[in-house]
């Protein structure tokens, strides 16, 4: 009898090491899911055209959707610019459901890698659109930019912020979505006014 107590005794010490050993294996795998990079809210986007040669000549273009996506519809406020200027431009991402104002900008600005503003402008309007700043690979972002209006006129400005764009591809890096890739973090349509 005593025989089988220590056999039985063995027989349990072996199953409870090699389930240590399972625990301490498989336990340790390193196929942990990655970190996922969660898109912020953007509830806010402001757009302020400055005129170069009359700081009076301020416009602020934008779009409020408090509630964010799939809610309430959000409110557009469209620009009207002057023929035959040029703009400065600065666009600012906010997150303002939350107490106090999170500045998503500042976000894209450090990860300005991996985001760039794009603004795709209607053939009707005469307006050239150049990057003023730059990422850490000397390729742009699109948070400041210089718009050269030209004649009067009336069209859109789709203003959209896109996440992992590729900006090595044909075009891109001059403002052309078509090659971008990446996802799209938020989607803006404006009507502009050139008078």
């Amino acid at each position: 009898m005593e025989k089988n107590s220590k056999k039985k005794f063995k027989q349990i010490n072996l199953l409870l090491t090699m389930a240590l050993i399972s625990l301490v294996i498989f336990g340790c795998s390193t196929s942990d899911p990655e970190p996922v990079n969660e898109e912020e809210l953007i509830t806010t986007v402001n757009v302020t055209f400055t005129n170069t040669q009359n700081a009076n000549d301020v416009v602020i273009a934008s779009f409020v959707d408090q509630d964010g996506p799939g809610g309430n519809d959000g409110i557009t406020t469209n620009p009207t610019l002057t023929a035959n200027a040029t703009y400065t431009v600065q666009i600012e991402f906010l997150n303002e459901s939350v107490s106090p104002t999170e500045d998503i900008t500042e976000e894209v600005k450090e990860e300005g890698d991996d985001h760039q503003v794009f603004y795709v402008i209607s053939s009707s309007l005469n307006i050239g659109v150049a990057y003023n700043d730059e990422d850490a690979n000397n390729l742009p972002i699109g948070l400041n930019c210089t718009f050269t209006v030209g004649a009067a006129g009336t069209g859109t400005m789709e203003t959209i912020l896109v996440h992992l764009p590729v900006k090595t591809n044909a075009g891109v890096s001059e403002g052309d979505i078509t090659n971008a890739g990446g996802d799209e973090d938020i989607h803006i349509s404006f009507d502009v006014t050139v008078q």
